[in-house]
């Protein structure tokens, strides 16, 4: 129950934070763009929360990321405040929001690999799970980069908010290099924890099966 309703809570504060990230974005199409995932990977997850719940660690890195994403998306990455702060005390010639971004790219998508991989029975545990956890997260931020070009050609300056590059050449490499740093520290730091609660779960499709008796 306890657990519910905290996942409810959760969801409550996304929708208050959807609200307050859309109700005046500094440019609309940025915003859809910058928050589009998350409109397809909530309701992925509220859609499989009976029959495949996932872990509170998970559960809780991907409301982060939300959260990430939605500011970003109100104020464009290399505008955001925070970026600005960030700047200010590393002595940095550019807003580093869109690496924080890009580095939660690389973290909640190697937890949720490792997870689903796991659970499925996909593989077990081990150095061929954290190796594939990893290239996952790589295909997910380079899938990303190509979005990223695709949306430069298509909306020519139109694409420069959402591209954020700030006049780095190598912004996309470092994006991707951000992305596996992320990957490497969730899967490095967390591992221990994230077995622990996967090991508290019911088995795949168990809970959905108590509550959809046949």
């Amino acid at each position: 129950m306890h657990r519910h309703l905290a996942h409810s809570i959760a969801l409550f504060l996304l929708l208050g934070l959807l609200t307050w990230s859309g109700w005046h974005p500094y440019d609309r199409a940025t915003w859809i763009m910058e928050v589009f995932p998350i409109f397809v990977v909530v309701p992925l997850l509220i859609a499989n929360y009976a029959r495949f719940p996932l872990t509170n660690l998970l559960y809780f890195c991907a409301f982060v990321h939300a959260v990430i994403l939605l500011v970003g998306g109100a104020y464009t990455y290399a505008r955001v405040p925070l970026g600005f702060q960030i700047a200010e005390i590393l002595g940095m010639h550019r807003n580093p929001y869109d690496k924080i971004g890009h580095f939660a790219q690389g973290f909640v998508p190697a937890l949720a690999a490792r997870e689903i991989l796991l659970r499925g029975k996909h593989v077990r545990a081990g150095k061929m799970l954290t190796f594939l956890a990893v290239c996952v997260v790589l295909a997910i931020s380079a899938s990303y980069e190509l979005v990223e070009w695709g949306a430069a050609v298509a909306l020519g300056q139109g694409a420069d908010e959402f591209l954020g590059t700030q006049g780095d050449p190598w912004d996309t490499q470092s994006d991707m290099l951000f992305a596996l740093l992320g990957a490497v520290v969730a899967l490095a730091t967390l591992t221990s924890t994230h077995d622990r609660q996967i090991q508290r779960l019911p088995p795949a499709g168990a809970a959905f099966q108590e509550t959809h008796p046949k």
